[in-house]
């Protein structure tokens, strides 16, 4: 088994051009799989066995659409064995999905993203902070894109910024003038350090190397601590909270789908259900016979 995983997970970097993050996801969800089964080899696995994994999955408690992801990564995975000629059925076929709730994102409102933007220091990591920031939310950046973006990357008199998306996808995306600010700003505080006037990297950590996904969630939730913003919300929701917005405003959901680097406008679809909600609280709160 582990050398189809292996054959598998090449054929994504190299032939689908995944990113590391989907890499690292499918190896984690195979090799549990690998694990469950044990010596069974591929041929041998078959529908009874790939219900006996969802039974397990189940019992772990794992949400919805964590299971949801796992099934796809089967998939996905006996698609390529089959394809590839090592095996001549794929067990899973007839394997049903379990039914996903409906979950929509969280959103801030524009006066909570107001109070969060307005809140980071005059010093260099605050500076840094709100810019960060501000590029979230002014381009609807994952936050994968964000940190793997280079100084060369944005266009300050263009107002764009060149973003390297999933499947390693390039797209132009607008960046607002108060975020261009925000790094202009940060950019001329951190000349002062001789040691960072040489790097390429928009957004450094304390040692002058590339932030990781997860220290732009600490740099999100110390300037949430400082608001007291009673919510809790990662860096994701800034790019919910643009993509609402932009609805909420009369944008189109075509140009939405373009600036988020969504493939499918199914995925773009459910800010339509996010804006369609907010206008029903604000009827049921203002319409005297609602």
């Amino acid at each position: 088994m582990k050398r189809y995983i292996e054959k598998f997970l090449r054929y994504l970097e190299y032939e689908k051009n995944a990113s590391s993050h989907t890499l690292t996801n499918y190896r984690s969800d195979l090799e549990a799989f690998q694990e469950f089964v044990g010596d069974i080899p591929p041929e041998k696995i078959d529908l009874l066995v790939l219900r006996r994994v969802l039974a397990d999955l189940k019992t772990k408690n794992f949400q919805k659409i964590t299971v949801a992801r796992k099934l796809s990564t089967l998939r996905s995975f006996f698609k390529f064995l089959c394809r590839e000629g090592y095996l001549h059925t794929n067990p899973t076929l007839s394997l049903r999905t379990p039914k996903q709730e409906k979950r929509l994102p969280k959103v801030l409102g524009v006066e909570e993203v107001t109070r969060l933007l307005e809140e980071p220091a005059g010093d260099l990591q605050g500076l840094r902070d709100g810019a960060i920031l501000e590029t979230l939310y002014s381009s609807g950046l994952r936050v994968s894109e964000l940190t793997q973006l280079d100084l060369s990357d944005v266009d300050f008199i263009g107002g764009v910024v060149k973003v390297s998306g999933k499947g390693k996808k390039e797209r132009l995306s607008p960046i607002g003038e108060k975020a261009l600010r925000a790094i202009q700003t940060y950019l001329e505080k951190r000349k002062e350090k001789r040691s960072l006037r040489s790097s390429q990297i928009l957004f450094l950590n304390k040692s002058g190397g590339r932030l990781s996904q997860r220290s732009v969630r600490r740099v999100l939730d110390r300037v949430i601590k400082r608001t007291s913003l009673a919510r809790h919300i990662s860096p994701h929701t800034l790019r919910h909270s643009f993509a609402t917005h932009l609805l909420d405003r009369g944008a189109d959901l075509r140009s939405v789908q373009e600036l988020l680097g969504h493939q499918h406008l199914s995925t773009t679809q459910i800010y339509t259900h996010v804006t369609a909600e907010r206008l029903k609280k604000v009827y049921e709160k203002a319409h005297p016979r609602a």
